[in-house]
Formats: C-alpha cells, sequence, structure tokens
C-alpha cells in the first residue's frame, strides 16, 4: 500500500532540466520586446534630437523651460527663457524641441 520512494521520483532526466528553464527563456524574451528594445529606440531617438540640435529652435527643458536655442556648444546649449535672460544647459537635459528652425542656404 505504501508508495516506495523509487515510485515517488519523477522520470525527469535531461529533458526535464531544460523544460524547467524554456518558461524562463519565454519571460526574457517578453520583457525584451515589450520594456527593453522600445526603451533602447528611445533613447536612440533622443539622441539624434540632441545631435540636430542648433541656433533658433524653440526648446523644452526638463525642468519644464521654455526657451529658444542661441548658442550651442560640445554638450551644452544657451537658452534664451526671456528677452536677455540665458541660461547654459546640458543638451541631454532638453526633452523636446518645439519648433525647428530651417538650415541657412550656403
Amino acid at each position: 500500500m505504501f508508495a516506495t520512494p523509487a515510485y515517488a521520483q519523477s522520470v525527469g532526466g535531461a529533458g526535464g532540466a531544460f523544460a524547467s528553464f524554456v518558461p524562463l527563456i519565454l519571460i526574457f524574451a517578453i520583457m525584451y520586446f515589450l520594456l527593453i528594445r522600445p526603451q533602447q529606440k528611445k533613447v536612440k531617438e533622443h539622441q539624434k534630437m540632441v545631435e540636430a540640435l542648433r541656433r533658433g529652435d524653440q526648446v523644452v527643458t526638463a525642468g519644464g523651460l521654455l526657451g529658444k536655442v542661441v548658442k550651442v556648444q560640445e554638450g551644452e546649449a544657451d537658452v534664451e527663457i526671456a528677452e536677455g535672460v540665458k541660461v547654459r544647459v546640458i543638451k541631454s537635459t532638453i526633452a523636446q524641441v518645439r519648433q525647428r528652425t530651417e538650415p541657412t542656404e550656403s
């Protein structure tokens, strides 16, 4: 009537070990396509926007300041937030370009 330990053990073997990792692999794949990949795409788009920043663009900073780019330097930009009031911001903190200026024809 009693089950011996030999009958109570499963017959898993090597296939059972792999089968236990399949759900973990599926969860990682779903997380990659739903979270990681879109975030990487968003970061690349932001980097392109910051690299294309030029004088005359109207921007919004991460702090919520609206202004016009007066000068673009390596890693920094001078933004005029009011007439005669300029602030220097790190280019990566610019959240949005609201209005682009057209490139000058040379």
